[in-house]
């Protein structure tokens, strides 16, 4: 494949491109945020259990072992193909790094400061989201930032059940082999994803300086 191929092809696809891009992108945050409503949950409610983090961590890898494709499998005769599928696995492939960091970031609040607060009339709701959440922000953020540059991947696969997003230009180049076209399909969608990728992990870093106090940083 030579550069003038692969640029007609770009030029001739530049709408569906930037169609495909912005529904990938749209998958994973949203599929994050959620993950990240689900995961912070579960992680206030465990983080001051040992047993209770180590089994809400445990859980969640284990739905790491399975194969993103084998995941999919199980959805599709359950929620049927397209989006629902694909946002379900994707939320729970995104939900380890989100709850792991979160028991860290809670477990080293210094516990000091939530009884100095509790001893000015703080009750503990307020304690939690005036206080340890936001110390535990920045660990969050993290684990927030992995899972999304685990999902970018993660949803190329997706296209296997008719998933939104830029898998589906890989696939079908991929099954085209041997055609003009193929090559430039592969490779397009291929480069997107990591481009995407790479924007998406700066606007994490953005977001970190922008919501955190300098004196957590």
């Amino acid at each position: 494949m030579d550069l003038q191929t692969w640029w007609t092809f770009v030029s001739e696809r530049r709408q569906q491109l930037i169609t495909d891009s912005f529904l990938h992108v749209s998958a994973v945050v949203q599929s994050v945020i959620l993950a990240t409503v689900i995961a912070v949950g579960i992680g206030i409610a465990v983080h001051r259990s040992p047993f209770g983090s180590a089994v809400a961590t445990g859980l969640a890898s284990t739905i790491l072992t399975v194969p993103s494709f084998a995941l999919l499998g199980l959805l599709i005769p359950i929620l049927g193909l397209g989006v629902r599928p694909t946002v379900t696995a994707l939320v729970l492939y995104a939900l380890l790094p989100i709850i792991r960091n979160t028991i860290i970031g809670l477990a080293s609040v210094d516990p000091a400061v939530g009884d100095a607060a509790r001893g000015v009339g703080m009750n503990r709701l307020r304690v939690l989201g005036r206080i340890e959440l936001p110390l535990a922000w920045p660990s969050i953020l993290t684990g927030m930032r992995v899972s999304t540059q685990m999902l970018m991947g993660i949803l190329a696969i997706a296209a296997y059940a008719k998933g939104p997003g830029l898998g589906n230009l890989i696939f079908s180049g991929l099954s085209r082999v041997g055609s003009p076209t193929a090559v430039p399909q592969a490779l397009t969608g291929t480069v997107l994803i990591v481009v995407l990728a790479l924007i998406l992990d700066g606007l994490y870093v953005v977001i970190g300086r922008l919501t955190t106090s300098k004196g957590i940083r």
